[in-house]
């Protein structure tokens, strides 16, 4: 199973290369961030990994093992456009996708105005298409925007517009265990967030892809991508959409080089003839510079012994 669900800015034999621009330095933050609720957790040792041998082997889920976290703090839900726009206003950041004149876009969302700014297609999966202007502001390219997606997660981040959405925020990515910890919800060893069947009594619980991947969404309308990030119900600890929607960067280097970064969680293009990697034990990575149309973040923080930590 091919990495290439999660295309990557240079990677070889997945995304190759694609010319940019020379890069602008990053802005100053200008304005404090505003308040950042989050989900209280008191840390525990918890089963961490695959515990049904279904995970793919090159990437490493397994053996399931126990793992001990501290308490900290993660947010319900992945970062919104709403939030991530409030970032951008206070500190004229631009992303990488901005920075280097493209990111990754999935061919049946690109939109007609964009079909001219299409670099060409990822040679190991032709339904990621390079293109030009698509970034967090223009998901689906040139013509593309927001409207009626404040309360989607924001895509096209990478691991470094993540970092420094955090440093403005006064928060951080959470680590591997952290995410998995806190995705679980307090169930041990099972699938999902919500147990081990995917749509138990026939209600789905996740955005995930339904129909023939990747040709035709059997979703009502055809639709394809991201939901709010409050769609679907919680998990044990009152987090929202661990499972599909977007992929969620953590802290963790993938290799020892440290040269790409773990992700998490799957997104709206997982399914189970493809990318089974919508299960709570599933990982994939990607170089830190890249971005995609499902990829996004959520935040995390310490607990100090004391108490909580102030927001």
């Amino acid at each position: 199973m091919s990495a290439c669900c999660t295309p990557g800015r240079g990677r070889t034999g997945c995304a190759g290369h694609m010319a940019a621009p020379e890069l602008l330095p990053l802005p100053t933050v200008r304005t404090a961030p505003p308040a950042h609720p989050m989900v209280e957790l008191p840390g525990d040792t918890f089963r961490m990994g695959d515990a049904f041998g279904e995970g793919y082997r090159a990437d490493r889920e397994g053996p399931a093992r126990d793992v001990t976290v501290a308490p900290f703090a993660i947010d319900a839900t992945a970062v919104t456009n709403a939030r991530f726009a409030a970032f951008v206003e206070a500190t004229g950041h631009r992303t990488d996708a901005e920075r280097f004149g493209s990111s990754f876009v999935f061919h049946l969302l690109l939109h007609p105005a964009a079909e001219p700014h299409v670099l060409g297609q990822v040679p190991q999966a032709p339904w990621w298409l390079g293109v030009s202007g698509a970034a967090w502001h223009s998901p689906e390219g040139p013509g593309s925007g927001l409207e009626g997606r404040a309360d989607h997660p924001v895509v096209h981040i990478s691991h470094d517009d993540a970092l420094a959405y955090c440093a403005w925020a006064g928060l951080r990515l959470p680590t591997e265990a952290e995410w998995e910890y806190a995705a679980r919800g307090g169930l041990d060893g099972a699938r999902y967030p919500w147990g081990d069947e995917l749509t138990p009594a026939g209600r789905e619980r996740c955005n995930t892809w339904i129909g023939d991947f990747p040709h035709r969404s059997e979703r009502p309308g055809g639709r394809i991508g991201t939901v709010p990030v409050t769609a679907y119900r919680p998990n044990g600890f009152g987090l929202y959409n661990t499972s599909g929607n977007v992929w969620e960067w953590c802290a963790d280097p993938w290799d020892r080089d440290g040269r790409e970064r773990v992700i998490r969680g799957g997104s709206y293009l997982c399914h189970a003839s493809y990318c089974n990697r919508y299960r709570v034990a599933a990982r994939s990575h990607n170089t830190p510079d890249s971005s995609t149309g499902h990829g996004g973040f959520r935040c995390a923080r310490d607990l100090t012994p004391e108490g909580p930590a102030p927001a």
